[in-house]
């Protein structure tokens, strides 16, 4: 017998409220309606209300696990539009701010992962080895979350010698676990009895919902903005796309896991090549009326932004487009035909962020 049964907006398996109307058959879910909407804070309207630099501050707050990603994103659109060109350094201060950020990311998802499953120790080993990139930020950046690490022309912060061996020696103790850590969510058998086959997107429905980041890799779709369309310093660095086949729970987490591996050696890389130069550009234009539109590689995916400017400090427009709002809408062949117990564990699955969607 066909009933409804509603989810939300306050669940256990996700942080942020998130609202689900889930048609059920007994156990077995036979249809899902996603409905958002429930954290709307009004940012577009607020960064109408702030100049470009204000509103890099302000973008910063979007998102927690992916905050960098934003100010950074949006930087690059008023650099197009003012003919700014940034410097080489400054390029790949950019490209070691995110990759600290996505480490950071993709471990958060893993351990909720761990959490949501009753794996308690788990989640406790996961969160642990995240604080060492935790630290890291705290230490160069002087913040846990926000790093504060752009600006228009370049970044605000440097590494000299002392910050750049810290942050190698710390790289450096990430390296075991994490592929100890990669071995046990793809061979601990219960671990793998609860994510394999779960949550199945195939490779032709994440075309049709063109799905981004990790969760389109993990169904066979060869997507990353930083090798399409480089950025930064990323045309510069030796970057590999991880890709899984089976599009489940299992192979999305380990794509992050993969992805977190890579992260540390990219960081690495931009240490070894990191060229000597300023910071930022010695002198900014004004910047003239126009229009641009830039994207990154955020955590969860491409992520976005579309910057109009009317020759004033003042945005005429400004919108981005988040990785979540193409990736929810993927939940539904995700969840129908599975039982409801599984509910919680797809939709952590694809990292969704309410707070950037919503806007």
């Amino acid at each position: 017998m066909s009933t409804t049964i509603t989810l939300g907006p306050q669940q256990l398996g996700l942080e942020e409220p998130m609202y689900f109307r889930v048609e059920v058959d007994g156990e077995q879910v036979t249809n899902l309606d996603v409905i958002a909407g429930h954290a709307h804070r009004g940012m577009e309207h607020l960064v109408m209300k702030r100049n470009l630099y204000q509103n890099i501050t302000l973008l910063e707050r979007l998102c927690s696990l992916c905050s960098n990603s934003h100010p950074s994103t949006f930087c690059v659109a008023v650099e197009e539009i003012a003919g700014i060109v940034i410097p080489e350094r400054a390029e790949y201060l950019r490209c070691i701010a995110d990759e600290i950020k996505r480490i950071s990311s993709h471990l958060f998802n893993c351990a909720v992962l761990g959490h949501i499953v009753g794996e308690t120790a788990l989640f406790r080993w996961v969160m642990e080895l995240r604080e060492i990139m935790q630290e890291c930020k705290e230490t160069i950046y002087g913040n846990r979350m926000d790093l504060a690490a752009n600006c228009i022309g370049g970044v605000r912060y440097d590494l000299d010698a002392e910050y750049t061996d810290y942050l190698w020696q710390q790289l450096e103790r990430m390296k075991a676990p994490l592929e100890a850590l990669y071995q046990r969510y793809a061979e601990e058998g219960p671990l793998r009895q609860r994510t394999e086959g779960v949550g199945i997107l195939t490779p032709e429905a994440a075309r049709h919902y063109a799905v981004v980041g990790p969760v389109a890799r993990a169904s066979g779709i060869a997507g990353d903005v930083r090798r399409s369309a480089p950025y930064a310093a990323y045309d510069r660095l030796n970057l590999e796309v991880p890709l899984r086949q089976e599009g489940d729970v299992r192979a999305r987490a380990l794509v992050r896991l993969t992805e977190a591996q890579q992260s540390v050696g990219l960081i690495q890389q931009a240490l070894k090549n990191l060229p000597a130069g300023p910071l930022c550009a010695t002198r900014l234009p004004e910047i003239p009326a126009g229009e641009a539109i830039s994207k990154s590689e955020a955590p969860r995916g491409e992520l976005i932004y579309y910057l109009q400017t009317d020759g004033t400090e003042m945005p005429l427009r400004l919108k981005w487009r988040v990785p979540s709002y193409m990736n929810w809408e993927a939940l539904k062949p995700m969840l129908i035909g599975g039982p409801v117990a599984d509910i919680p564990l797809i939709v952590n699955s694809i990292d969704p962020c309410i707070s950037c969607t919503d806007r």
